[in-house]
């Protein structure tokens, strides 16, 4: 044998000419995959895998063939040319669809990706048949007994593919939307020619069949016809019968509906309801639309929040079971001690406003005692311009904004109060309506004192009257003064210390003492 032209021939089968352009080919496709599909990097090396087994099984043909045996070489040559062939197809489908498709701003669904890719593959197998010998009408012949053959040993494929487009035909579950399918809930991110993938909350991805979907029932959360993506959500709590239930209705739902809670939505507005009566309390429930339904718990948890704030204000408490238990008497000195560390909390708080910096020791300790806890919520209206409330806050941790409100419904910005801040003082020393409202910028703590705390006081030191008038005439000056830089038709005329003074003394009847 010649020696050099056997070693031509070896070469001519190992690289025919026409490999270099195929490898130039699946390198490119493969290099621009690579750059502009990121997430599909696993799918593209599993292609490229497949891809090298069918050439290595062609190179594995050609050693064969030179060893003599031919029959083997040429069935090795081929099952080798159809599968690299597979792969040039999955390699080009994937360009097709998931670069050149999107670049023109095109997102075809991926069940069609898959339907012609296989079409694809079909095609290929067929000509690969056609080119080995075998007349393809032999097979039309047939085809009724290979078609129920077929038929019967991939009907579950079959159920899946037809499942897929019976799903993409009647935009029954599109990619996007929040499904419960029997104990799975999440978010549909893909639909395939075999199954639907869904991402739960907890970042899990389940996969579930095409034909499951088409036979049984799923629930797709939020979609309403003529409305936009809102999920109706409930949040329980339970309070007393000590409590009337109108008003616990009406303090829930003017505090959600005054604060700005993310992802509530404003439009149907949030509704308290009394839903049952159990273990010796009301079962209430606050019903809110969620706009964003990636957001359950968390929103569930801001609302939560503004419940127990708004109750707590309001002097109502969440009921808690109550069971029989026998204890020990709490020992007289503990009950004592934490007495006094409270008093001592609310004298520093009070001591640290410059309203009562004029009292003494024993007036603060009056006023101290009459303090009432009040926790509010970030976004809670604490007070609103023109309400009338004879009472003042004292803000011991949070912060809150002061804002006025135009007649157009715009809010002009005039302060942050921080920890040690009072506001309301207005209507608790003259009963004027609020001139500002204050909304919680977080959440804060703050003492309230109301009109009777302080009336004692001022009845036993009238005097007291002249130090809280000049404060409040310099405060409303500085309101004024802010206000006027912000719009001239919002001046008005300047209130002196004297006549803020008379309207203490007539609001507190001084001048009948």
């Amino acid at each position: 044998m010649d020696e050099p032209g056997f070693q031509h021939a070896l070469w001519d089968r190992l690289w025919p000419a026409e490999m270099s352009y195929l490898f130039l080919m699946v390198a490119a496709l493969s290099l621009l995959l690579f750059h502009f599909r990121r997430d599909d990097r696993h799918v593209l090396l599993n292609t490229l895998g497949f891809c090298g087994l069918g050439l290595f099984g062609f190179w594995s043909s050609a050693m064969i063939s030179a060893l003599g045996m031919s029959a083997a070489s040429a069935v090795m040559r081929e099952a080798s040319i159809i599968v690299a062939g597979v792969a040039i197809i999955r390699l080009w489908g994937m360009f097709v669809f998931r670069v050149v498709l999107r670049a023109v701003r095109l997102k075809p669904p991926r069940i069609l990706e898959d339907i012609v890719v296989m079409l694809g593959y079909t095609a290929w197998g067929l000509v690969r048949l056609r080119y080995a010998g075998l007349d393809l009408s032999q097979i039309v012949t047939t085809s009724a007994l290979i078609t129920a053959v077929v038929a019967f040993s991939m009907q579950d494929t079959l159920g899946n593919i037809l499942g897929g487009i019976a799903l993409h035909l009647d935009a029954s579950l599109k990619v996007g939307d929040w499904v419960r399918i029997d104990d799975v809930d999440g978010r549909v991110v893909d639909i395939r020619w075999r199954s639907t993938s869904i991402e739960t909350r907890n970042w899990d991805t389940v996969v579930i069949p095409n034909s499951a979907l088409v036979r049984n029932r799923f629930l797709v959360h939020g979609q309403r016809i003529g409305r936009p993506l809102q999920w109706r959500r409930w949040v329980w709590f339970n309070v007393d019968y000590s409590a009337a239930s109108s008003h616990v209705i009406d303090v829930v739902e003017n505090a959600l509906r005054a604060a700005q809670i993310p992802h509530v939505a404003a439009d149907p507005s949030p509704q308290c309801l009394l839903m049952d009566f159990e273990h010796g309390n009301g079962r209430y429930a606050v019903r809110y639309w969620l706009t964003d339904l990636a957001r359950d718990d968390s929103t569930d948890s801001e609302v939560r929040v503004h419940v127990l704030a708004a109750l707590q204000r309001a002097g109502m408490r969440i009921a808690v079971p109550e069971y029989s238990i026998h204890t020990v008497k709490q020992d007289e000195k503990h009950l004592q001690v934490v007495r006094s560390r409270d008093i001592a909390r609310r004298l520093e708080a009070l001591k640290q406003v410059d309203l009562f910096s004029e009292l003494d020791e024993e007036e603060l300790h009056t006023v101290s005692e009459r303090l009432v806890f009040t926790p509010f919520a970030r976004g809670d209206v604490m007070t609103r311009q023109g309400a009338i409330a004879h009472w003042l806050y004292i803000l011991i941790s949070g912060e809150a904004d002061v804002v006025v409100e135009r007649p157009n419904g715009d809010r002009e910005p005039v302060a942050v109060l921080g920890p040690g801040k009072c506001f309301g003082e207005m209507g608790l020393l003259t009963g004027e309506p609020r001139h500002a409202t204050v909304i919680a910028r977080s959440n804060a703590e703050c003492y309230r004192l109301d009109k009777a705390s302080l009336e004692d006081v001022l009845h036993s030191r009238p005097a007291l009257a002249e130090h809280f008038s000049r404060l409040l005439a310099a405060r409303q000056a500085d309101l004024d003064q802010h206000l006027a830089r912000a719009d001239a038709a919002a001046r008005r005329p300047q209130r002196s210390h004297s006549e803020m003074l008379a309207s203490i003394r007539r609001f507190f009847g001084l001048d009948h003492a």
